[in-house]
């Protein structure tokens, strides 16, 4: 992908930023008039005054948490990661949840997510009567650290 189009719906939105040239994702800033405080155990969503155009179908745009804002505030996406179909020109809003007793305010262009792109591979699907075996097979949730 070479090209990732962006549209300013609101006039004091900022474009998304890597804050390093090792930076996977891009920073989304908050775009609102004045602080927005999220109540403890609530969400809220925050627009961030941007619409996007990713180059096509074979792309697609993840919403990450920050880890600072979600480690040391515990403020993260409500939705875990978010998910922005190549075909959506909407708004691009960041729910965010606080995970904590306390409240937590939200400045106008704080930095709160973090926009990653990433190509979309669309298996064909075959429908099989068995699986390959693995040394793990079925074993599911915390399997892999026994002894």
């Amino acid at each position: 992908m070479s090209v990732l189009k962006v549209k300013k719906l609101n006039q004091n939105a900022k474009i998304p930023l890597r804050a390093t040239k090792g930076s996977a994702g891009m920073d989304l800033y908050a775009c609102i008039d004045e602080p927005m405080t999220i109540a403890p155990h609530t969400i809220k969503v925050v627009p961030t005054g941007l619409a996007i155009e990713l180059e096509s179908a074979d792309y697609v745009a993840y919403i990450f948490a920050r880890s600072g804002l979600a480690i040391k505030h515990g403020i993260a996406p409500a939705n875990c990661v978010g998910v922005i179909d190549s075909d959506y020109r909407g708004e691009v809003c960041v729910g965010l949840v606080n995970q904590t007793d306390n409240a937590f305010t939200i400045l106008p262009e704080q930095r709160i997510a973090q926009l990653v792109i990433s190509p979309v591979i669309i298996p064909d699907i075959e429908v099989v009567d068995d699986l390959e075996d693995t040394e793990r097979g079925s074993g599911g949730f915390g399997s892999t650290g026994k002894k």
